[in-house]
């Protein structure tokens, strides 16, 4: 006798019952609208890449994350760890079809072998969008505005986007004499959400080889704190002498100052000790964080890479672009209670009451799909009891009641399986007037 496996999924895995899909589903569809809105174009690239192509990219830490394999070919190949890099990759291969600038989204799935923590997972999707081929800030400034607009349409009125620039950072460490270890230092700020300043600390010391007093000096120096301008004027302060830093402050104010006439101004917050880890990032870099659960992290991110596609081209491609982390989201949603637990798409439970009336009951269900509802029609004729304890199971919102009594009398009862509440409506051959109570009841 065959032995019975035992269902399981990895470590880092997750499965996707309805009641999360739905809502991640809807969420796919929100950032796809919002990313078309700025006229931001759909692209997708391969899962697996050839190695080369991932490999060194994102850092030491991306490097130790990925999933690598020989092929059946014999190749050195790996799963893409983000969908920057291939993206980088694309473009390069493509520049002379595509033109720039260029503006493209891409929502794909994505695999990094990393301890699993509250929200993070080893195979998530990310939602990204880029503009490559400018240097102009218009570029970055739209970048933050994408991110205001697409919290919002998700349904998130308090969160911020916190927002520094890399020049600033190479700046202080200019001023400090240690820009030729920023990487290590970089990588280390980037961990101070997760681990704290003492162990940020420690890993300056042993990962940078600054001394304590060194790694105190840059601590102090990205723990500014204040109004944005309070902010601004500081680094200015420590940044002087610095051209790089002055710069990179100076883009921050123009930043700041045009987000404020197009979106919520409260919504953006200087932060000078959020520096994203991935080397790869050279200006202005987003961090967004909800207020109701900090803890989470971000869960939107991104910046300005200017060099990154130089290792496939010759070709000047800047980029700047950021990234929804879908499932780190849902997760925070799932805990703030904003996921329903719904089980099915359709808003319109049709029960099936007399098995002669079948194709009525069909005919009918297309009809109200055609206005734009989805239906669902129960599979065979069962006591209606039983099939709106069904129905309110699956989080329907409303009931077709139809027997052969409302059949004759040509009359439809609408029930309402939240309130209980229900309306009767003439039942016309082309069902108008049912279907201007649904819009009622529904829109």
């Amino acid at each position: 006798m065959t032995s019975i496996i035992t269902p399981r999924t990895l470590k880092g895995f997750r499965d996707y019952p309805p009641h999360i899909m739905i809502p991640r589903e809807r969420i796919l569809e929100t950032a796809r609208r919002v990313y078309r809105s700025y006229g931001y174009a759909p692209i997708d690239t391969p899962a697996l890449e050839y190695l080369e192509i991932l490999s060194g990219k994102g850092g030491e830490e991306s490097d130790k994350q990925l999933y690598q394999f020989q092929d059946h070919g014999g190749r050195h190949v790996a799963l893409r760890f983000d969908l920057t890099v291939p993206l980088a990759r694309f473009i390069a291969q493509h520049f002379n079809e595509l033109g720039t600038p260029f503006k493209r989204y891409h929502l794909a799935t994505v695999w990094r072998g990393e301890n699993t923590q509250r929200g993070r997972y080893r195979e998530f999707m990310q939602c990204d969008f880029d503009t490559v081929g400018t240097r102009s800030v218009q570029a970055d400034i739209e970048t933050a505005l994408v991110i205001h607009d697409l919290l919002r349409a998700i349904g998130f009125e308090d969160f911020r986007v916190h927002i520094n620039n890399r020049k600033v950072l190479n700046g202080l460490l200019d001023v400090l004499g240690l820009r030729d270890r920023a990487v290590p230092i970089l990588r280390a700020l980037d961990k101070s959400a997760k681990i704290g300043p003492e162990a940020v600390c420690r890993e300056m010391q042993t990962a940078a080889g600054l001394t304590e007093s060194q790694a105190r000096r840059v601590l102090e120096l990205t723990s500014l704190r204040g109004e944005n301008e309070e902010v601004l004027c500081g680094l200015e302060e420590l940044v002087r002498g610095s051209p790089l830093g002055e710069e990179g402050v100076a883009e921050l104010r123009d930043l700041l100052s045009a987000v404020g006439a197009a979106a919520r101004p409260q919504c953006f917050r200087v932060d000078v000790s959020i520096a994203r880890g991935l080397d790869y990032y050279t200006g202005t870099i987003y961090e967004t964080f909800l207020e109701a659960l900090p803890g989470i992290g971000s869960v939107c991110s991104g910046g300005r890479y200017d060099n990154l596609a130089a290792l496939f081209t010759r070709q000047e491609l800047p980029g700047v672009g950021a990234s929804l982390g879908l499932d780190r989201l849902l997760a925070a949603m799932e805990e703030l209670g904003m996921i329903e637990g719904v089980q099915t798409p359709a808003p319109v439970f049709l029960p099936f009451f007399e098995s002669t009336r079948r194709n009525d009951y069909l005919r009918l269900a297309a009809l109200i799909r055609a206005a734009g509802w989805g239906v669902e029609f129960y599979p065979e004729p069962k006591k209606l009891a039983q099939q709106l304890k069904y129905a309110d199971r699956r989080g329907h919102r409303v009931a077709l009641v139809l027997g052969e009594e409302e059949f004759q009398a040509g009359r439809c009862r609408i029930k309402d399986l939240k309130s209980g509440n229900q309306v009767e409506v003439p039942l016309q051959d082309d069902a108008a007037e049912l279907i201007a109570a649904l819009r009622r009841m529904l829109d």
